[in-house]
């Protein structure tokens, strides 16, 4: 059988193994055997993955080996779901060599971005999403889709943050609020990566956040005015008096449902409260 054939065998198996899943969630399906059709489903799935495979297909092989892991995630089949997973994340790897040898880098990019998803939020290998990020922002820097490599780094910044990487997370958020700030459609977001900036640089050294605050007044006005720097100002006041009463009463009048995830879904936070109860001579976390 030829590549062609191979890969027609392998889409079949795919719109089999689609109907299979569908049927599994109708209520006559889960009376009747909803499970097997899932099983059967998987397998079928992992089957037109290795015929994609032979067919040289390897975006398609990936496509199909994450839909067979989330099958046997379902399944409660953890090591066969990683396996699955990691055999999806090789099969992306193949299609990145062949795009980027074909200097279509943008789709290169998609599927780094593809494979850090799977490390983030199936694999929960947060350092290698990270690799895989920077490596997308690369390839969209490089292609001038600058909207698209911000989000990219913007993951990066996140996550360097929640590994306590603080001074990487700073350099990020910079450079897409540097990024941002001369786009009329996009500077109002600038704000909010100066402030988490500003948090990062808050929790490594109190001085270094003050004279980073001064920095980004003079290269972004706007941000003088902001709800945010409020905030950063009473922050460090609180510290500087070791008042926690004060902290927790900014973060209450600063949250509201748009702003509150930049204080409580950050990573981060916590250390903030940590640091309040620190005497102002210990070195920071």
């Amino acid at each position: 059988m030829d590549n062609t054939g191979k890969e027609k065998e392998a889409m079949q198996l795919m719109a089999e193994a689609d109907k299979k899943v569908k049927a599994s969630g109708s209520f006559l399906g889960g009376m009747f055997g909803g499970n097997h059709k899932v099983e059967d489903a998987c397998e079928m799935y992992a089957r037109a993955a290795n015929m994609f495979k032979m067919a040289k297909n390897w975006s398609a092989a990936g496509n199909a080996f994450c839909q067979a892991a989330r099958l046997h995630m379902q399944l409660q089949n953890k090591l066969d779901s990683a396996t699955s997973f990691v055999d999806a994340g090789n099969a992306y790897k193949k299609a990145i060599d062949i795009y980027t040898d074909m200097g279509r880098f943008t789709i290169a990019a998609k599927h780094h971005i593809t494979i850090a998803e799977v490390y983030e939020s199936e694999l929960v290998d947060i350092e290698k999403a990270i690799a895989h990020y920077e490596q997308a922002a690369d390839y969209y820097k490089g292609e001038e889709s600058n909207s698209s490599a911000n989000k990219c780094l913007l993951k990066v910044g996140h996550y360097s943050a929640q590994l306590e990487q603080y001074q990487k997370a700073i350099e990020i958020y910079e450079q897409v609020a540097m990024n941002t700030m001369d786009n009329p459609l996009l500077k109002y977001n600038a704000k909010e990566y100066f402030f988490k900036a500003s948090l990062c640089h808050f929790i490594v050294d109190e001085l270094n956040a003050k004279l980073a605050i001064e920095k980004y007044e003079e290269m972004f006005p706007a941000f003088s005015d902001s709800r945010e720097l409020k905030l950063l100002k009473k922050l460090l006041e609180a510290h500087e008096e070791q008042n926690s009463e004060a902290f927790t009463e900014a973060v209450k009048d600063f949250d509201s449902p748009l702003s509150s995830p930049l204080l409580f879904s950050f990573a981060f936070s916590p250390h903030l409260f940590l640091l309040l109860c620190l005497p102002s001579s210990t070195p920071h976390p």
